[in-house]
Formats: C-alpha cells, structure tokens, sequence
C-alpha cells in the first residue's frame, strides 16, 4: 500500500510540472486511486459532497463577497493613502506601505490571490512611480501578500478548522495575529536595508497630524471590518460564519454610504466572487475524495508508524513538518495541501502531545511560505503577471524575503505562546 501511494505521489508530481491545473490533476489522480483500491467510482461524488457539505465554508464565500464590495467602495486607494501617511516618510517608506497595506487588507479579504491581485496593481504602480525598480516593488509585493491568509480573518484557517474538527475558527483567527504581524515587521526591517543599500527615495516631509488624520477618517471602514469581526466572535455574539455574514451587510452599507455601489457593480462583485469561491470549493471537494483514498492506502498509518519509531521527539517531527510542507507549498496551492496533509500529519502531531491550534498555525504559515518559494511558488506566478517581470526575476529577488518568512516560521514552531497566548486568552 505505501508503495502504491509513492506511486501516487510521483504521478502527481508529473502532472504538476506538466502544467495541468491543480483541480483537474487531483481529479484524475483520485479516479486513479479508486480504480487501484477496486472500489466503487460513484464514491467520489459521494466523498466530494461530503467534504464540502459544511457550514464553516460558507465564510469563504461571505469573506471574499465582502472584500470585493469594499474594493468597489474605493477603500483599495484609500488603504494605500493610509500607510503611506503613517510611513512613507521612512527610508524605503513605499516599501513599507506596500507591506503594511497588505497587512491592513488581510482583515478584508483573508486570501494571498486576492491581496496580490487587488492591491497589488495600485502598490507596484506607486512604487515604480516613486522610483523604485520594478524587480524590487514586485517581489515586495509577492512577499507581502502570504500576510493575509495569516492574519485573521483567514481561509486557509477556516479550512484546518474544517478538516480537524476539533477547533473553533475563532481560534485559528486569533492564533494567526501575532505571527502575521511578526512577519509583517520582519519584512519591513528587510525592506529598510535593502533600500539603504540601494538609496531607494523616501517622502523628505513628514505627514501631519491633520493629513494622518484625514487619511484615517477615509480608511475607518476598512479598520472597522476586522474589529467587527473578531470582536462579534470573542464576544459571543457570532459565529465565525454569522459574523462573515455581518462582514458582507456591514461592507455593503459602507459602500452604499460612499455612493460608490450600484446594482450592476454588486452584481459583478456578486459573480467574482462566486467564481473564486467555486474554485476554492472544488479544490476542497476533490483534495476530500483523493485524502479519503491516500488513507484508505495506509499512508497516514505508515507515516505515524514511522514517527513513533524514527522520529519520536517533537523538535525532529516539527522539523521534518516544516521541510515535508516547504516542499508540498511549492507544488500544491495552500487549500489543497491543507485536505491532503492535515488527515495524514494530525494524527502523528496529536499522539505527540502537540497543541492543535500551535499545530495548525504551523501548518498554515509553512504553506504561505512555499507559494513564495521558487521555482514553483503559486504567488510567483500571479504577481509575474501583474507586474510584468520574468520569472527568472523573481527567482533571485525573492530569496532574502523568503530567509526571512523561514526565520520567523522557526519562531513560531518552536515557541509556542506566540500563537496559543492570544486565543487562550481572549477565547479560553
């Protein structure tokens, strides 16, 4: 049986590279891995549907709807105006808004694709506009967007809460804060020297309070939107599925507001973002049937039998977790990866005493990381198209970015307060 499922793996691995997209590959393998267990193909179906008949997904759609009403709110340009007036005065200060932007718009959208595709248009132009080369204000721009799934709110979080079980999303959203931010701040410091070194140009004048100030009045809605979120769940008020519902009502209203939202445009927010929540759904219905089969073949027995036997200390597991997803986030989108390794790595995690919400906050970050990773990064290929610069590029700028993002991963795998402290605090 783990003879078959190396085959599995290697067969994918082939697909991959071939260029095939990563819901139709995994489809062909699971029809595969049924025909290779002599079961029944009117299964998967049946597995598909179970795995995306779950209430918590329903934030997924909610939170993507909600982001997509505040871009067509105008909040995108405002985000940017923001930061740049809190920090475009420092050295590389454009760098930094670009940075904290996506920071700020994870509390919007909680999806990579989603910060890198809309905010990262309007950032890489103001940073070429402001004379920094557009190698340096892409690759800022790739980095910056693994921000979002990690600050909350999050889908990839939602999806490990999905596949546990055991976990509330209001839990996962907390324990993902303190990390995010780490991150964020760890960029910033990279930034900072990289533009010293290259004498990059920063805003001479300082903002004044009046100019900060007017800024912030234009970017409440958009501060507001997290707040709202997680304030409403801690309290108890929500669901982390009420509240996604609460996000898309309270987008609404602000965009209604602004006078910036009209039938036809939320018909089309209403449309993208049905399409991009379809995508996410199919993946997760089809990575359902292909874990159910690569366990029925006896690879997470395997793998925990291994572990207990080999590897039976929890620093040397954490470890080998870190390089086995490295090496998975490179391949498979962030979501997939989630359905695919959490049924075969928890189970090994769990009988290691190791806390699940540490665990998951783990699992979720390494996968961020290796869609930055080269030569197959997911997020390289999305900001290559919306910057315009070659892969290749990319491959050599965002290297130091991705040290960095490691640093901070060892962080917070071998420290575990800083992603347990918050949750248990706020939602004991």
């Amino acid at each position: 049986m783990v003879l078959m499922a190396l085959l599995l793996l290697a067969i994918f691995i082939i697909i991959m590279l071939l260029g095939i997209p990563v819901g139709y590959g995994m489809g062909a393998l699971t029809v595969i891995s049924f025909l290779l267990l002599g079961g029944d193909l009117s299964m998967i179906p049946q597995k598909m549907f179970s795995g995306i008949d779950t209430y918590t997904y329903v934030c997924i759609l909610l939170y993507i709807l909600s982001a997509d009403i505040m871009s067509v709110g105008g909040i995108t340009r405002a985000i940017v105006t923001f930061c740049d007036k809190l920090v475009g005065h420092v050295k590389g200060g454009l760098a930094h808004v670009n940075v904290l932007g996506s920071m700020l718009f994870a509390g919007l959208s909680g999806s990579a694709a989603a910060d890198a595709a809309g905010l990262g248009p309007v950032e890489i132009q103001l940073m070429t506009e402001g004379g920094y080369d557009r190698e340096f204000s892409t690759t800022v721009t790739a980095a910056s967007a693994i921000i979002g799934p990690i600050i909350p709110p999050s889908n990839i979080m939602i999806i490990f809460a999905g596949c546990v079980g055991t976990v509330s999303v209001g839990k996962m959203f907390l324990a993902g804060a303190i990390p995010g931010i780490l991150l964020g701040i760890a960029y910033m410091v990279l930034c900072y020297f990289i533009s010293v070194k290259r004498n990059y140009p920063c805003r001479q004048k300082r903002a004044s309070l009046r100019e900060i100030a007017r800024a912030t009045y234009k970017t409440l809605p958009a501060l507001f939107l997290p707040i709202l979120i997680m304030g409403s769940i801690i309290s108890g008020v929500c669901t982390a599925t009420e509240s996604s519902a609460l996000a898309v009502a309270y987008s609404t209203v602000v965009a209604v507001c602004k006078r910036q939202l009209t039938v036809k445009s939320f018909c089309r927010a209403c449309i993208r973002s049905a399409k991009a929540a379809a995508n996410v759904l199919f993946i997760i219905a089809i990575a359902t049937a292909m874990a159910w089969a690569i366990t029925t073949l006896g690879v997470a027995q395997a793998l925990t039998s291994f572990c207990m036997q080999y590897i039976n200390n929890r620093i040397l597991f954490l470890l080998f977790v870190n390089i086995l997803l490295l090496i998975i986030g490179m391949l498979l989108d962030a979501s997939p990866a989630l359905l695919l390794m959490v049924p075969i790595l928890w189970p090994v995690a769990n009988a290691m005493g190791i806390d699940v919400i540490h665990f998951g906050v783990i699992v979720c970050f390494n996968l961020m990381v290796g869609t930055l990773t080269p030569p197959v990064g997911m997020m390289l290929f999305i900001v290559s198209n919306v910057g315009k610069v070659k892969l290749s590029v990319l491959y050599r700028s965002i290297l130091p970015f991705c040290c960095v993002a490691i640093i901070v991963l060892m962080l917070i795998t071998y420290i575990p307060p800083l992603t347990t402290w918050l949750p248990n605090l706020l939602m004991p």
